[in-house]
């Protein structure tokens, strides 16, 4: 109990001491404070039509891009879901890996008073209902323990209101993370669960159909007359296209027989690069093919990959539906993220955990009700870290001063507006995007220099031969990230 007590203690001066100095009235934000739904999609890269994929279905996520502001150069901070998500939802560069937010939590019990508030905190504090819904934090349903699902085991201790996983046949979170049709979960045995599939049925065989109805439920609720003197942040998680790829039917028979474009720089690299054997692909049923030497098996596994993005998107669109027919959808800004990339066959890499330009760049569109010009797309360069402080300003709380990352309303009102280098890290080393260049630093001191105006993009390091600017950019690198990332 005196543990308890000490950390409410320190979590309540903490609250009292990163309170915004109150900002004067501006006539571009509401009246009232908006509504914000955050909308986190696994393991989707930049695959949608909105992006310029014309053979991908994504209707719902193109309705999104053209309301608001598309961010075509979004880039995340770590290519694994764990420190992807602290990122996000702290705002601030943080610890590598999956355990990301467990250790935040491991602090905040230990010592509340050195832990900011998280994101979902800040606008509890504020005077917001908090709810999650599925995957927003690493493990879905915000729990930790055996089968992420003990309650007194919170990943972000003092964040939400509800935080919800419905995991139905598949019994615990742990098992829908990683389920397919009708309950199937997978074994700790590898090679016994297929990496694909393509099951006939409604949306609910598979687990992101159960998160969908929940978040459609929560909206009910934030939105009755029992709860609606309260402004709202609600984020919801889908896990498709992670994997498994399994989608119900439907969702891949756009796909079926459509020629593919080529996957580009599919060599493998052949020099100093954070390049891996594509272990968490490798470990399902891949009927003894390999998708690097079969270009029909890349095509199938590229084509339900695709699928799984329309099975999210259909997703999306139910939630979009019920904010609209709430009529809340008219003080809601609405966010759509993707928590990482995912190759597809580029550099032979089948998964994440790269520091390469298709493992951290990700989708971001942010809609924000009589927002200017909405539907024009921008090619400034972000990062996650600025999602936090841009709520913030928009819900008229200025940025909080605790924050790495800023407030990308400049942007939001004037697209043309420039961005800002861009930081990531995984195990490897760390990384800096400019707008036309990448470094990559690696731990035992190797470099990579990529220029993205050139054709051979992050196929040819240039390190060697062009040193000064190799430099310049590691001191930029050095000065952005902090030690804690290192």
């Amino acid at each position: 109990m005196r543990i308890l007590a000490r950390t409410v203690f320190g979590f309540c001066l903490l609250c009292l001491s990163v309170l915004p100095t109150p900002a004067p009235a501006d006539p571009d934000l509401p009246a009232s404070p908006p509504n914000i739904l955050l909308l986190c999609v696994d393991d989707l890269r930049p695959e949608l039509r909105s992006y310029g994929k014309a053979y991908i279905h994504s209707p719902n996520i193109d309705r999104l891009a053209a309301r608001g502001r598309q961010f075509n150069r979004h880039y995340v901070q770590a290519p694994t879901c764990g420190a992807s998500r602290y990122a996000l939802l702290t705002g601030l560069y943080g610890p590598t890996g999956n355990t990301a937010l467990a250790k935040r939590a491991e602090y905040l019990l230990n010592d509340p008073a050195s832990v900011p508030p998280s994101m979902p905190a800040w606008f509890r504090q504020h005077g917001y209902t908090a709810v999650s819904v599925g995957k927003v934090s690493h493990h879905p349903g915000g729990r930790m323990g055996q089968g992420w699902n003990q309650d007194d085991q919170p990943e972000m201790p003092a964040s939400w209101d509800r935080h919800l996983m419905p995991a139905g046949a598949w019994k615990t979170p742990v098992g829908a993370m990683h389920g397919l049709a009708h309950g199937e979960v997978r074994q700790k045995q590898p090679g016994t669960m297929d990496v694909y599939q393509s099951t006939p049925g409604d949306d609910a065989i598979y687990p992101d159909g159960l998160i969908a109805d929940e978040a459609i439920r929560q909206l009910d609720t934030l939105t009755a007359d029992a709860e609606n003197q309260k402004p709202f942040f609600l984020a919801v998680g889908f896990i498709r296209p992670h994997l498994p790829f399994g989608a119900p039917a439907q969702y891949l028979e756009p796909y079926r027989g459509v020629a593919l474009p080529p996957i580009p720089h599919p060599a493998k690299p052949t020099g100093v690069s954070t390049w891996h054997r594509s272990g968490e692909f490798n470990r399902y049923h891949l009927w003894n093919r390999d998708p690097n030497a079969d270009a029909d098996f890349a095509d199938e596994v590229r084509r339900h990959y695709a699928a799984c993005v329309t099975y999210a998107d259909a997703l999306v669109g139910r939630v979009i539906d019920k904010l609209e027919a709430t009529g809340a959808a008219e003080n809601t800004i609405v966010v759509l993220w993707g928590d990482h990339g995912w190759h597809l066959g580029e550099h032979t890499v089948w998964g994440k955990h790269t520091l390469f330009e298709e493992s951290l760049r990700s989708p971001l569109i942010v809609v924000q009700p009589g927002m200017s010009r909405p539907g024009m797309a921008t090619d400034a360069v972000v990062e996650t870290i600025d999602l936090f402080p841009t709520l913030s300003d928009l819900a008229g709380l200025g940025r909080p001063a605790f924050v790495d990352g800023v407030s990308l309303r400049p942007i939001l009102h004037a697209p043309e507006t420039p961005g800002h280098a861009a930081a990531g890290y995984h195990h490897p080393g760390r990384t800096l995007r400019t707008a036309t260049h990448r470094l990559v630093l690696h731990n035992n001191g190797k470099l990579e220099l990529y220029d993205h105006t050139t054709p051979e993009a992050e196929t040819k390091n240039l390190a060697a031969q062009q040193p000064d600017l190799t430099q310049a950019l590691v001191e930029k690198l050095e000065a952005k990230l902090p030690p804690r990332t290192r």
